[in-house]
């Protein structure tokens, strides 16, 4: 039993996916009752083996609304540097599986990090876009991420998001409670060396359109 429970999270003691399992359903249970979080196709993502998440970033609520979602798999984060400063949140962040990057310049140690924790069968939550959205609409997805596809051979899920601008918007410095439901659409797994077979900015153009494409179910969603 606990052989197939440590396939959550590859290489943690059983005190750590306790913790993490507790502290998921906890932001689960928050989100289904101050946001109404509805999950579509959670079920997509695979039990077992190295996945990336390539999702929108509407807002600091994404990564715990995503992830809170997937209760068959712990995710992996990476969270900017800054976040860390604070010695008491940054011990919580690192215990719940975040990994600090730098934003602005590429940040290699990070990525050599990430695809270590990939190829130990690991998941990983990645936002292309590298920065929450100004306005809540899918923007330009940046390069590094490419380097993730090329070397750590695993399934892409793309991942859309709606409702986590509304309820936390980039300029708010809270959250803003019972303003907006929250949806988050989970795509078909992709194999990264599908992916790259196309070329880097194909394989980019492909996963922004099929962000955009759950994006705006997920929006769809919320309106109805």
């Amino acid at each position: 039993m606990f052989q197939r429970y440590r396939l959550r999270h590859p290489g943690s003691s059983l005190p750590h996916l306790w913790f993490f399992d507790i502290c998921r359903e906890t932001a689960l249970w928050y989100f289904f009752i101050v946001h109404r979080l509805r999950r579509v196709d959670v079920m997509n993502i695979p039990r077992e083996g190295p996945v990336l998440l390539i999702a929108n970033h509407q807002s600091f609520y994404d990564p715990p609304a995503i992830g809170s979602g997937i209760r068959h798999r712990h995710a992996d984060f990476l969270a900017r540097a800054s976040l860390f400063k604070f010695k008491p949140f940054g011990w919580l962040i690192s215990t719940l599986n975040s990994t600090p990057i730098k934003q602005g310049a590429g940040d290699a140690g990070a990525m050599k990090a990430t695809i270590e924790k990939m190829r130990n069968g690991r998941m990983m939550l990645v936002f292309p876009e590298g920065a929450r959205s100004p306005d809540g609409d899918l923007q330009v997805f940046q390069r590094g991420v490419a380097v993730l596809l090329k070397r750590a051979h695993c399934q892409v899920v793309p991942v859309g998001i709606s409702g986590a601008f509304e309820a936390w918007p980039r300029w708010n410095k809270l959250p803003i409670p019972f303003r907006d439901k929250i949806v988050v659409c989970y795509g078909q797994p992709i194999s990264s060396d599908e992916l790259m077979a196309e070329g880097t900015d194909a394989a980019l153009g492909r996963l922004r359109n099929e962000v955009q494409t759950l994006f705006e179910r997920a929006k769809s969603i919320r309106a109805s």
